[in-house]
C-alpha cells in the first residue's frame, strides 16, 4: 500500500479562511471547466458555423471530434504543469493554468466563422482547443493537490470541491444554454448569441486570477523536498498508484461527458425541443454541485471505495433501463427524471474519487501523478464519449446505444475500485 503522507495543513484553518480556500479553487476551476462545458452545449450550432456540411451529422461529427481533440494535448498538459505544481508549487500552476485557458477561450469567443475566412474558422477553433486542453490537463492535479493539503481529517470533503466545481460550471452553462435558448430565436443563437456564454466566461476571468493570487502555499508543498523529475518519479515509482487512478476516474469521466452530451442527444436523437434539453442539464449540475461534497464529507468517515463501488454497481446494471424508459416514448418530464438519476448517481461516485486518488501518491510527485492519471482517462475514455456516444446511435440505428459504452466504464472502474480495496485503500 502507497504510504499515507501526513497533509500538514494546520487543522485549525478557520472557518472563513476555509471557504475562501473552496472558493478561490473552485471559482477558478470553474470557470476552465465553464467554457469546455459550453463548447459541449453549443456543439450543434458550431458545427453549421465552422465545420460546414452537405451531411448535418457528418457536421456534428467533426464538431464533437474537435471536441475531444482537446483531450488529445491533456496528457501533455498534465506532464508540463503537474511537474510545475510538484517543484514550484500549487498555486503558481493553478495562476498559470487559468492564464492559458483564457486565451483559449479568447480566440472561441471572437473567432471568425467559415462563411467569413474559410478554412482558416476550423483551424482557429481546434488551436483554441488545443490550448484549452493543455490548460486543464494541469488544472485537475494542481487544484485536487492543493485542496487535498488542507486538512489531514477532512481531506475527502475539500478534495471533493474538485468535481462540485465542475458542476458548478454545469449549472452555468446549462442556464446559459437554457436562457440563450429562451430568450432569442434561433437565427440570433446562430448569428451571435451563442458567443455570449464565452463572454461572461471571460469576464470573471479577472476574478479568479485575483482570488488565487492572494491564496498561500501549503504546508505540506513547503515543508517536501522537491524531487527533480516528478514525471520520472511516477513512471518508475509509481506505477500500481497510476493505473488504479486511471481505472477509477474511467466511470466519472464518461458519466460526466455523457451528462453533457444529454442535451444534444435529446435534441438530435430524440428531437425534444432545445431549451428544455438545456433546463434538463441545470438539474444535473445542481444535484453535483449540492451532492458531491456531502458525499466527499461521507467519505471521511465510511472510507473512500465503498461508496463509488455502489454508484458503478447501480450504473452498470440501470443504464441501459432507464435510456430504453426515456426512448420509448421521449418527453421532457422523462427526460428531467433521468438527467436526475444520472446526477445523483454520478455524485455518488465522484464524492470520494479526488481524495482516493491523491492518497495513491506522495507529496513530492502528487500533482504530477494526479494530472497524469486523470488527463491520459479523461483523454481515452471520456472526452470522445460524445463522438463515441452519437457514431454508436448512427452505425446501430439505436437511441439506446450510449448504454453500451457507459456500461463498459463501470466495468473497468469496478476493478479498479476493488483493486484499491485489496491494496488497503477502505
Amino acid at each position: 500500500m502507497v504510504e499515507l503522507h501526513l497533509l500538514g495543513r494546520n487543522e485549525k484553518l478557520g472557518e472563513t479562511s476555509q471557504r475562501y480556500v473552496i472558493g478561490a479553487v473552485a471559482v477558478g476551476n470553474a470557470l476552465e471547466w465553464f467554457e469546455l462545458v459550453v463548447f459541449g452545449y453549443f456543439a450543434a450550432i458550431i458545427s453549421d458555423l465552422f465545420f460546414p456540411s452537405s451531411d448535418p451529422t457528418a457536421s456534428l461529427l467533426l464538431t464533437l471530434a474537435s471536441f475531444g481533440i482537446a483531450y488529445v494535448m491533456r496528457p501533455l498538459g498534465a506532464v508540463v504543469l503537474g511537474a510545475y505544481a510538484d517543484r514550484n508549487g500549487r498555486k503558481a500552476a493553478l495562476q498559470l493554468s487559468i492564464f492559458l485557458m483564457a486565451l483559449g477561450s479568447v480566440a472561441i469567443a471572437v473567432g471568425p466563422t467559415y462563411a467569413t475566412v474559410g478554412i482558416l474558422a476550423p483551424i482557429v477553433i481546434l488551436a483554441a482547443r488545443l490550448v484549452q486542453g493543455f490548460s486543464v490537463g494541469g488544472e485537475f492535479g494542481s487544484a485536487t493537490a492543493f485542496l487535498v493539503e488542507q486538512s489531514n481529517k477532512r481531506r475527502g470533503y475539500f478534495a471533493s470541491w474538485q468535481f462540485a466545481s465542475q458542476g458548478l460550471a454545469a449549472l452555468m452553462a446549462t442556464g446559459f444554454g437554457a436562457a440563450t435558448t429562451f430568450l432569442l430565436n434561433p437565427a440570433q443563437v446562430s448569428s451571435w448569441g451563442w458567443r455570449i456564454p464565452f463572454f461572461f466566461g471571460l469576464a470573471l476571468v479577472p476574478l479568479g486570477i485575483y482570488m488565487r493570487a492572494r491564496l498561500s502555499e501549503t504546508d505540506a508543498f513547503q515543508e517536501n523536498r522537491p524531487v527533480k523529475s516528478p514525471a520520472h518519479s511516477v513512471a518508475l515509482e509509481g506505477k500500481a498508484g497510476l493505473l488504479i487512478s486511471v481505472g477509477v476516474i474511467v466511470l466519472g469521466t464518461v458519466s460526466v461527458y455523457t451528462i453533457l452530451f444529454m442535451p444534444t442527444y435529446a435534441v438530435k436523437v430524440l428531437s425534444l425541443p432545445a431549451p428544455n434539453s438545456f433546463a434538463a442539464g441545470f438539474v444535473t449540475g445542481a444535484l453535483q454541485l449540492f451532492l458531491i461534497p456531502i458525499f466527499g464529507a461521507l467519505s471521511d468517515r465510511v472510507g473512500r471505495t465503498g461508496v463509488p463501488i455502489v454508484a458503478a454497481s447501480l450504473t452498470l446494471l440501470g443504464t441501459y433501463p432507464i435510456l430504453n424508459w426515456l426512448c420509448v416514448e421521449p418527453t421532457i418530464h422523462k427526460l428531467f427524471a433521468v438527467q436526475a438519476i444520472l446526477g445523483i448517481v454520478t455524485a455518488a461516485y465522484l464524492g470520494s474519487l479526488p481524495a482516493l486518488m491523491s492518497e495513491l501518491f506522495p507529496v513530492a510527485m502528487r500533482s504530477t501523478g494526479l494530472s497524469v492519471s486523470y488527463a491520459f482517462g479523461v483523454a481515452i475514455f471520456g472526452g470522445f464519449a460524445p463522438f463515441i456516444h452519437l457514431w454508436l446511435v448512427v452505425e446501430t440505428a439505436n437511441p439506446r446505444a450510449p448504454a453500451i459504452y457507459v456500461i463498459a466504464a463501470a466495468m473497468i472502474s469496478l476493478a479498479s475500485l476493488w483493486s484499491a480495496r485489496r491494496r488497503g485503500f477502505n
